[in-house]
This record gives C-alpha cells, structure tokens and sequence, in this order.
C-alpha cells in the first residue's frame, strides 16, 4: 500500500524508491502484486511514463484517507506504548481558563510528568487561529465552536453573563440589565476573523425582540475592551469570572437576565489529534467530574440538613 501511495504521487519508479528505501525491483514486485490482489491494473507504464488507470485513480482516492487513519492509528498505539511524552501547547482564553486551570494542569502533570505543558494566551479578536495555523495543539476557549476541522471536548464550566459599565453610568446602579436595554446604549464592538456565529453569540447584534443593538469602537484585545469602557465609550456583555480575575474601580458589572450562559470547553484538530491531547481531554473530564461530584455531594448535604430541621 505504501508503495502504490507514493507511486502515485511521483509516477516515477525510481523517486518511489528512493522515497521507501528500497530498490526500484521491490517496487515493482508489491505494485504487481497488489494488481494481482485487486484483479487489474492500477497503472499504465512505460520506458517514459507511468499514470494512473482509471482503477488506480479510483483506489488512490479511496486508500490514501484509509491508509493516513491506519497510519495515525499506529503512531497514537506507540505514543500509548511509550507513555506520554513531549510538549503539549495549550492555548486559552480569558477569565475562564483562570477557573479551573490550575487544577486541570495538577490533575495532568501528575499522571503524565514526562510530557511538558507549555500555556499561550490567545485573544478573542481571533480565539481560533492559533490553534488552526498549529501555535496551539489544544484551545480552552468558549463556546460555541461548529467548525468541520475542530473537535470540541470536555465542557469545563458554565457562568452567567454580566454587562461591564463604567461607574456612574445609569445601568451601574441596577440590580441588573435585560438584554433588550441593550438597544437604548452603545455597545464595544470587538473586531477580528472569528466565525460570524461566536461574534453573535457574545456580542450579539440584535435584541431578542428585533431591535439593533449598536455596536461601536471596534477593539481587538479584553485590555482594550475594559479600557474603552472605563473611558464612556460604551458597555460590553462579559461573563461573570471576570469579576474575579479582571476586577477594576472604574467598571462595574450588573447581571444580565435573557441572556444565555457562557461554556468553556476544550477544542482541537480533528487532524491533529494525539496521545497528549487525548491525554489533557481526559485530564480534564476527571476534573469535571470531580466537581460535579462534589456539587452533587453538597446538594445531599442540604437537603440531608433541610429534612433535620
């Protein structure tokens, strides 16, 4: 098979086996062979040219994507074999990679100690490129991601959306804001290549009901988002962690109602899979269940203490 690959890719004898290692003879013995197994021919040769058949076309379409899964499959069985090892780049964004990362990293470095995990900050103007163009072997970042190309793993968490105001603004001394009040002020806009659909989601361009929300001041960065709006030059939706780990004294948030809540969940190549990666996904469906257990425990508790009194 991996003979007949790399023929048709040089239809050149010669180059085909120089490429495998071996001499031009064996090539020919497996391509004929193959012919044999199959039962016609899969190229037109002669002293000056080699080309696919028409079979051969058909099977080269058909075996190369079979042959690259067979392939993966053997280096993931002896990346198993030899134990997790390496660098894993792990991308993330915002406050919600701060929540559970640490415990994420714990939970990974300890059942794989020979494989080095190396953390790079993405931004959210463009939360998918590192990871397409391969800086990044693995994205916690939010959600929703609907790429072809891209698996989504492990959800890690959900919070609350909030709306980021400068103090003294009129929302800052609300309770909280509903979504459509975002129609009557000007919204941060934040430019960048990310998919339509995760724009929308986090900064959405209309109301519920229809309205225009009027989205301005296009920024590229979370710093310059929180800078344009402690400046008065609108509000932005953000989500409730960033109170925690972005808190500042000339920005307010209020809880938003109507508004969905935010998911952060691990995100890869479906073509870059690895052992590593599987390896953090499973790292990090441990956490998570970790603390679901420990929610479900809690709620026990409660209940267990309601029914004491």
């Amino acid at each position: 098979m991996e003979s007949f690959l790399v023929l048709a890719e040089e239809l050149h004898f010669g180059r085909t086996a120089e490429r495998l290692h071996v001499s031009p003879p064996r090539v020919t013995q497996n391509i004929q062979s193959l012919e044999r197994r199959i039962g016609g021919r899969l190229f037109d040769r002669t002293s000056r040219r080699v080309e696919l058949t028409r079979l051969g076309m058909q099977f080269w379409q058909d075996a190369k994507e079979a042959y690259q899964q067979l392939d993966r499959a053997f280096e993931r069985a002896s990346a198993t074999a030899r134990g997790i090892d390496g660098v894993l780049h792990v991308g993330f964004l915002g406050s919600g990679a701060n929540e559970w990362t640490p415990e994420l990293v714990t939970e990974f470095r300890t059942r794989h100690p020979a494989c080095e995990l190396r953390m790079t900050e993405v931004h959210c103007a463009d939360p998918l490129g590192p990871l397409r163009i391969g800086d990044v072997d693995v994205l916690i970042t939010r959600l929703p991601v609907d790429e072809p190309d891209l698996t989504v793993g492990p959800v890690l968490l959900s919070e609350p959306r909030m709306l980021a105001v400068p103090v003294g603004h009129p929302f800052s001394r609300r309770s909280s804001v509903p979504v459509e009040d975002l129609a009557r002020v000007e919204v941060i806009d934040i430019v960048g290549p990310a998919p339509d659909y995760w724009w929308e989601f986090h900064v959405p361009t209309t109301t519920p009901d229809g309205r225009p929300i009027n989205r301005r001041h296009g920024v590229r960065t979370f710093q310059e988002l929180l800078t344009a709006i402690a400046n008065g030059l609108g509000v932005s939706p953000v989500v409730e962690s960033v109170s925690r780990y972005y808190a500042r004294p000339d920005i307010v948030l209020v809880p938003m109602r109507d508004m969905p809540a935010s998911e952060v969940a691990l995100v890869w190549r479906t073509a870059g899979e690895t052992a590593r990666v599987r390896a953090f996904a499973g790292a990090a469906e441990r956490v998570v269940a970790r603390h679901q257990d420990e929610m479900t425990r809690g709620q026990r508790d409660r209940l267990d203490e309601e029914i004491f009194i």
